[in-house]
């Protein structure tokens, strides 16, 4: 056993981040101290600013987080953002290894003719937006229109394409961005057309998220017959190999399109085997052109192949949901094939003492809980390191890193400062039944923590 824990800093406080906090901080051979520092002033990642406000369940699992926070070698440092206040070489300097878990911070765009048009924007610029991510806090979205197209068929084009159709009330309940339930509340949607390139039984979406969509008070689910016959590949899947996902969700779909016409004021309609080839307008988006596509055996998976046949649909907004995509981080190796950190198991290709962790070490794919599976991986292999290795702990002492940190950024939020930003936004919920009502500005979250604004004096506790 060392004579004082090892020291490791992980960059990015998501959920990929907080379940390798929790498995370092849970090491008793070698013991570890943790330091989760962000670049935001509040922790969580997605969890906050990326599931639907109409999912609370999903987001309780911050209670998880909650308890690795309250570990005594658990520390948070936030408004902290690794190339602007910190360097790697002086994180590397001042702790024994360093865990990235900074996520895919941007979406993949379309690359279509017309896609740069006014009213067409990445799903993930909305998704933002609605959940108060202060990024996203100043974006113009135009919801006077009639028709909205959402381009995917995974989880978060379900959200938008729901998020879309409810009712002022089903969004005061949430945590729903203040400025986003004005917004979304005078709204003039009365459709939704979601596209996905590929057919019923290769929708990514799950069949909780495929069902909230027919229990949706103010909207009809449509589905044509037509769009739910099956290629000779697709059926043969289905028959001999597809996942139990797979089968409810067609079934699903079956009951959907068996439907009679409902009379809601508003409908989501699916659309398989199109993908968005131009988007047409004069000045603002008027009009999708989508082409039809036929599914060919790949390698390894089916393939959408194009097969001329096109049409247009009217639309005056496009949201793009076709995956996220990691971005490089500076000092940091970089697959910009893959948008990934390469590793091996977890561990930075070609680095020492560096590892990594969720979306940026494998990609955008998985649910919340999927990261659990990989943080124990990572953490495995970067305890198996530090016992292999045999070196006395090299890490700066916790006040000095502190002390450090706060010289570049003196508006260092801490665990203490997050958990008044906590309470004050809980505090301005509760009179409304609300889980809380979020600040979205930075310099908003600085001053419910205790900081006082830039230039200013402050009384914050550290």
């Amino acid at each position: 056993m060392s004579e004082r824990p090892y020291r490791v800093a992980v960059i990015g406080s998501g959920p990929a981040g907080f379940y390798a906090a929790g498995e370092l901080v849970g090491s008793a051979d070698p013991e570890v101290e943790v330091d989760v520092i962000e670049r935001l002033p509040t922790p969580w990642g997605l969890v906050r600013s990326g599931v639907a406000p109409d999912h609370p369940k999903i987001k309780s699992v911050s209670r998880i987080y909650e308890r690795t926070a309250a570990h005594p070698r658990f520390r948070f440092f936030g408004n902290v953002e690794l190339g602007r206040d910190v360097s790697h070489d002086e994180l590397l300097a001042r702790y024994d290894a360093v865990v990235y878990a900074v996520g895919a911070e941007t979406d993949r765009p379309l690359r279509i003719p017309g896609a740069d048009l006014p009213g067409v924007w990445p799903a993930t610029k909305f998704v933002g937006w609605y959940n108060g991510h202060p990024d996203h806090r100043d974006h113009d979205f135009d919801l006077s229109v009639e028709r909205a197209v959402v381009v995917g068929n995974g989880n978060v084009a379900v959200d938008v394409a729901r998020m879309l159709c409810l009712e002022r009330d089903e969004l005061a309940a949430t945590d729903i961005a203040d400025h986003a339930l004005e917004a979304m509340a005078g709204s003039s949607i009365r459709e939704v057309v979601m596209v996905g390139r590929r057919g019923p039984v290769q929708a990514a979406f799950t069949t909780p998220e495929l069902r909230e969509l027919g229990e949706l008070r103010a909207a009809d689910v449509v589905v044509q017959p037509e769009d739910l016959l099956l290629d000779p590949h697709s059926r043969a899947h289905l028959e001999q190999g597809a996942t139990p996902t797979t089968m409810r969700n067609i079934e699903l779909l079956a009951r959907y399109a068996e439907r009679p016409a409902g009379d809601r004021p508003r409908r989501i309609v699916l659309r398989f085997l199109r993908s968005p080839v131009e988007i047409l307008g004069d000045g603002r988006v008027e009009a999708v052109v989508l082409e039809r596509n036929e599914i060919v055996p790949g390698e390894g998976v089916m393939m959408a192949r194009p097969t001329g046949e096109r049409e247009e649909v009217p639309a005056e907004l496009v949201f793009a949901s076709i995956g996220y995509r990691g971005v490089p981080l500076a000092g940091v190796p970089f697959d910009e094939e893959r948008g990934v950190i390469p590793n091996d198991g977890g561990a930075v290709t070609g680095r020492e003492r560096e590892y990594v962790v969720g979306w940026i070490k494998r990609g955008p794919s998985g649910i919340i809980g999927t990261n659990k599976k990989d943080a124990k991986e990572t953490v495995t292999r970067l305890l198996a390191d530090l016992r292999s290795r045999g070196e006395a702990p090299r890490g700066a002492p916790g006040a000095e890193t502190e002390a450090f940190l706060r010289s570049r950024e003196p508006r260092l939020v801490t665990q203490a400062h997050w958990e008044a930003i906590d309470r004050h936004e809980r505090g301005l919920g509760e009179p409304h039944g609300r889980e809380r009502v979020k600040l979205t500005r930075v310099e908003e979250l600085l001053e419910a923590g205790g900081h006082a604004r830039e230039g200013e004096s402050s009384s914050a506790a550290a």
